[in-house]
């Protein structure tokens, strides 16, 4: 007799336990709740420990990501609402809370979604320690990758150490899973009609509630109904996914990437449905690179999650996964004018800037700054990694950690020693220097010759476009130079 067989019987209530899966569709724990359960209990719970401090001072929870999770939890409950039953809002610990609520109405058994990294399992591990108590079963489902871990062809121990072998491995041997449809309906047990709490607003969570800058390059609220109405501007109604990949370097508008990145993050937008509405583009309208990389992006991210799993709390250490010991100080000054968008060099303020005013950076953005703080500013690649967790709107913990590894050298990356030369860089994707004179403005004077090399101009030519470098405009923190790494294989 299988698990949902043994359960499935009159007065049964299941628990949906929600985190980072905050959709109705592909939602195979919300799917399968309420084929089993004649009730199922959808809570969030507002966890005080995702907005405490990191180590190094910033709030783990920003309010830019913040600001887009209630707005993701609020669209969720609207949703849960039209289907009959309601997301049910609890402040604390989901140890705590959900085993509390589970033991009170003698719960049947708890849904989730699986996580891959460290602190979200010991969550998982420790509810599952405290139902055992009740003899309350837990029951994981993976949802949040194209590929299910399941149908990975290899063992996880045996993940390919490059990106490029396993891209090729899983197209050649796997296929993604279908999706899930949305439940017809989700049963409230009566005791939580018109009680599921409400979604607390950002001054409740001691933040301040952010300012939209017009220049921003994001403009989505968070939710499920936002991110399919992004899904079909992108495909269907701007045609912009015909030529992603020769705009996904862009730096400037709303457009010139998919900007799935946030929804994917909250599990507001499935990666499989994205994939078969890339394949329904394909069918219907073109299949060209293009609609392909936005598939390979898909795997990029699941790449990540795979290696956060396959090498645990490695991704978060000094060492990275591959146990190198590199140069790199907390040197707080150097950090802070990083941080700030003062270190003279145009490309990197000009990004600096932007994340600090609106949550978001590009993805070419965000190689080269992380690149400029390790291996121009010799700062320990920890210290990025957790601004960037603080502050991107987007953030996830297997992407961010597996990209910051990855620009330290210390990641999976197959050449030695990648090194981002930002004056290079800002003349090959920002050759006009529109991009650094929208958030650099003082230094829109300048011709676009001088714009990424504000500091090669003389006293008379500082004078004659009004612009004193080390007054309007820093002079550089330092000078470019590729650090050499101390490697200390362990």
């Amino acid at each position: 007799m299988s698990f949902e067989e043994q359960i499935n019987q009159k007065q049964n209530i299941i628990i949906v336990w929600l985190r980072n899966d905050l959709r109705l569709h592909d939602h195979e724990a919300l799917f399968k709740a309420c084929q089993y359960a004649e009730f199922v209990l959808p809570i969030y719970c507002v966890d005080p420990r995702h907005f405490e401090e990191t180590s190094f001072g910033f709030p783990k929870t920003g309010a830019f990501r913040a600001k887009y999770l209630l707005e993701s939890l609020q669209d969720l409950k609207l949703n849960l609402q039209d289907k009959g039953g309601d997301l049910i809002i609890k402040h604390g610990k989901p140890e705590e809370v959900i085993f509390a609520i589970a033991r009170q109405y003698q719960v049947k058994a708890i849904y989730c979604h699986q996580e891959a990294t460290d602190e979200e399992m010991e969550v998982e591990e420790a509810l599952s320690r405290n139902l055992m108590t009740e003899k309350i079963p837990m029951h994981y489902f993976w949802g949040s990758t194209l590929y299910h871990y399941d149908d990975l062809p290899f063992q996880i121990d045996d993940l390919p150490d490059v990106f490029t072998s396993f891209r090729k491995k899983m197209e050649r041997k796997a296929t993604p899973r279908a999706t899930f449809p949305v439940p017809d309906k989700v049963n409230l047990h009566p005791d939580f009609i018109g009680k599921g709490g409400k979604v607390p607003t950002l001054e409740e969570l001691d933040l301040a509630s952010p300012e939209l800058d017009e220049r921003t390059a994001f403009v989505q609220k968070g939710g499920e109904t936002a991110a399919l109405l992004r899904m079909k501007h992108y495909f269907w109604d701007t045609d912009n996914i015909e030529v992603y990949k020769e705009t996904r370097n862009g730096l400037i508008g709303v457009d010139y990437s998919t900007k799935f990145s946030a929804a994917l993050a909250h599990g507001c937008i499935s990666p499989r449905l994205i994939y078969e509405e890339v394949k329904r583009y394909e069918t219907e309208r073109v299949e060209n690179r293009s609609t392909y990389w936005v598939i390979f992006e898909l795997l990029w991210r699941d790449y990540f999650r795979f290696l956060a799993m396959r090498y645990g709390n490695d991704i978060f250490k000094r060492a990275g996964i591959k146990a190198e010991e590199i140069v790199g100080k907390n040197d707080k000054v150097r950090f802070q004018k990083w941080v700030d968008g003062e270190t003279g060099y145009p490309f990197v303020d000009a990004n600096m800037r932007e994340l600090k005013a609106t949550g978001f950076m590009s993805n070419r953005g965000r190689q080269n700054v992380a690149s400029f703080l390790v291996k121009d500013l010799n700062v320990n690649w920890q210290m990025g990694a957790a601004y960037f967790e603080s502050l991107l709107v987007d953030y996830d913990p297997c992407s961010n950690y597996g990209n910051w590894n990855y620009v330290a050298g210390i990641g999976n990356d197959p050449r030695e020693d990648r090194y981002f030369n930002v004056i290079t860089q800002a003349k090959r994707y920002d050759a006009e220097g529109e991009y650094v004179k929208l958030w650099c403005k003082e230094l829109k004077k300048l011709p676009s010759s001088r714009v990424h090399e504000p500091f090669t101009l003389d006293r008379a030519q500082q004078k004659y476009l009004g612009l004193t470098i080390g007054v309007d405009y820093p002079n550089p923190v330092v000078k470019l130079r590729k650090i050499k790494y101390k490697s200390n294989k362990k």
